[in-house]
This record gives structure tokens, sequence and C-alpha cells, in this order.
């Protein structure tokens, strides 16, 4: 296929989603060299290999897959015409989102409770790379619940309709990749000591 052919709205719509895919390629490759590091670093002699992850870590894990089968479903209901229950989905989606996050500090301070720290003489490395990967998850987090802001904001302007879906099918591309993400990073986490 020519990508050089095709309407202007063709050209715009393939442009916007290519360039979604290199930030989400550039985030992959991001999040390897962290995790390829956490590998590494595990054979160092002060690495510790029974930590267990904070339970708000599993729960929020849990949130995250609900908030992408929301957006999912927001997407469809649209796609039918739905706009009411795409609204309440997308309420919903942004609900769990937030859930996540303030699930994501929960861990934090688990892991603080039981004297695990970022940084500092009683820090451990292999904490260091927890906090670190879940941190910079809850940024992207944060650009995801954003991009979900003004997907809603588009949606209560009436934007979307079966025929005009790009904002949404980005934002739900992103979605869905975040939490694609977080369920590797905490799978990661879990089975490599």
């Amino acid at each position: 296929m020519d990508l050089t052919q095709g309407t202007a709205v063709e050209k715009n719509r393939r442009a916007k989603k290519m360039m979604l895919w290199f930030g989400i390629v550039s985030l992959i490759m991001g999040f390897a060299g962290w995790t390829s590091a956490y590998i590494v670093s595990s054979k160092r002699d002060d690495w510790i290999s029974d930590l267990e992850l904070p339970q708000a870590f599993f729960v929020s894990t849990a949130i995250i897959i609900l908030s992408s089968i929301t957006y999912f479903i927001a997407q469809k209901a649209v796609e039918r015409n739905n706009r009411k229950l795409g609204t309440i989905l997308l309420f919903t989606t942004l609900f769990f989102g937030i859930s996540f996050i303030v699930l994501q500090f929960m861990g934090f301070s688990q892991m603080l409770e039981h004297g695990y720290y970022f940084t500092g003489p009683t820090s451990n490395i292999k904490m260091s790379y927890v906090f670190l990967i879940a941190a910079v998850h809850i940024a992207h987090v944060v650009a995801g619940l954003i991009s979900l802001l003004v997907v809603l904001v588009q949606q209560l302007r009436g934007k979307y309709s079966p025929e005009n879906m790009l904002g949404l099918e980005l934002g739900a591309t992103f979605w869905h990749f975040l939490d694609f993400l977080w369920v590797y990073l905490i799978l990661f986490m879990y089975f490599v000591k």
C-alpha cells in the first residue's frame, strides 16, 4: 500500500496512528531497558530475592484490566451510535484510571511500611527498580488520563460518531497499551526473583 495515496483525511489518520505507534515503540524500548537492567542487577549479592510485592499492586492490576474493558466497550458503544453508554463507560474508565494511581501509591506506602525505600542507607537495588518502574508507569498513566479527558470532552461535545472515531481509537490504543504494559511489568517483577 502506498502511504502517500488517499485523501487528506486518510493521510492525516495514517499519520496520527503512525505517530502513536512510534511513541509506543519508544516506551517499549525504555521499559525493555529498565527490565533488562533489573535482570542484570539480580545477579548482585545484595539482591533481595524473597521480596513480596505489595497487595495494592495486584488490586491495581485488576482495576487497570477493568479500565481497559470499559474503554473497549465504550468504543464499541460509540461505534453503534450509543453516545450515552459510551460516555458513561468513558467516565467509568476515568474512575478506574484514577483508582489505579491511588492503589499504586498505596503500594508504595506498603513498601515503605516494610522498610523498603527508593534511596538511602536502608534502600536496596531491587526496591529502587520496583519504585522506578512503577513510578515511570504511573507517569505514563497520568498521560493516558489526560488523553482520556480529551476524549471525554470531545465525546461530550458530540465529536465522535461511527464515521468519526479517530481520537477515540487513538486514546483507546494508548490506554490498552498502558494496561498491557502494567500486566507485563507486574508479572515480570513477580516472577523474576
